[in-house]
């Protein structure tokens, strides 16, 4: 598991990030209630009683976390938890930014939320802009990578590829790919007009294997599984990009009308996000940004088997399709 830890580590990274969100009064019902059930389902530990914990500071749990590995993933767990409090408030920024020093961890998340608070949305919207300009581009389907991307013009030859996938038998990942624009009403990419064509194919992909759909609660979910894959820089600014337009609800990529706030306070979409954090981890390699085209025409069967991809544990709750 990539998010897996130490079972007698476990207690202290809660009681960091449990100490990570006491501020102005403490945590939110939100916080604990998404922190409840990572521990409970990403680390089996539905024992443990939130209001009993011990609050672990940030030198102390510098010294219990060595690796960069399990620092990453405690400051991303934290930035989620910081993306939960609403409205945001300026200690619980400084906190976040108090124990990415300490853990000697950097992200654009720090930047961006010191300088909604700073600042102000504007400052923040348009760091945030900036960052997923760079984030999408690092995220594209890899053969398509070092193509020129035309945001004037729909993309005929993409959209005619990507259609010869009818061509592959039933069962197959390419037909599956085909069935999710079908199912979700989207339009193929290069079709359109977008200057993100390249990011849909390997973003639509991932959610094809994945088996995740497309409601709000499951694009984070998505993010946080590709997260959970690997604990690796893009990954973690997929999920930094899904919380902030579905969570923090400040800024958003252009292809959303608007952002959305507040949206894991619904305990549906808090467990969706655990339950998918765990899915994610239990992978054996991160099939988000593998050459595509080249395994379109394997059966789907066999590809999630190849990565390891176990069914949800709610196939039929609205925010998967297997």
């Amino acid at each position: 598991m990539t998010l897996s830890i130490a079972p007698d580590l476990v207690e202290t990274v809660v009681g960091g990030l449990l100490a990570g969100i006491t501020v102005e009064g403490g945590p939110t019902d939100e916080q604990l209630a998404v922190l409840g059930v990572i521990a409970s389902h990403l680390w089996d530990r539905p024992d443990l009683d939130l209001r009993t914990v011990r609050h672990i500071g940030s030198a102390e749990l510098a010294e219990a976390l060595a690796d960069e590995a399990s620092r990453t993933m405690f400051h991303e767990l934290h930035m989620t938890l910081e993306t939960c409090r609403h409205p945001q408030s300026p200690d619980q920024v400084a906190l976040v930014q108090e124990y990415a020093e300490a853990l000697e961890v950097e992200g654009d998340d720090l930047l961006i939320f010191r300088d909604l608070i700073e600042q102000g949305v504007a400052t923040a919207s348009a760091d945030y802009q900036r960052f997923l300009a760079q984030d999408l581009r690092e995220r594209f389907e890899p053969g398509l990578a070092d193509l020129p991307v035309d945001s004037q013009h729909p993309e005929v030859l993409l959209a005619e590829k990507l259609g010869t996938f009818a061509e592959y038998g039933p069962g197959t990942l390419g037909r599956a790919y085909l069935s999710f624009y079908e199912r979700f009403g989207l339009t193929l990419p290069g079709l359109g007009v977008s200057a993100n064509h390249h990011f849909f194919v390997a973003h639509d992909m991932t959610h094809t294997i994945a088996g995740l759909s497309t409601t709000s609660p499951g694009e984070i979910a998505l993010s946080a599984f590709q997260f959970a894959m690997d604990n690796n820089r893009v990954n973690r600014a997929a999920l930094l990009a899904s919380l902030i337009a579905h969570e923090a609800g400040f800024a958003h990529p252009q292809h959303l009308m608007s952002g959305e706030t507040g949206l894991l306070a619904d305990p549906s979409a808090a467990l969706l996000l655990a339950q998918e954090l765990r899915r994610g981890s239990e992978c054996r390699g991160d099939f988000s940004l593998v050459d595509h085209f080249e395994i379109a025409p394997l059966p789907l069967a066999d590809v999630r088997a190849e990565f390891g991809v176990r069914a949800p544990a709610n196939p039929d709750d609205g925010h998967h399709w297997w």
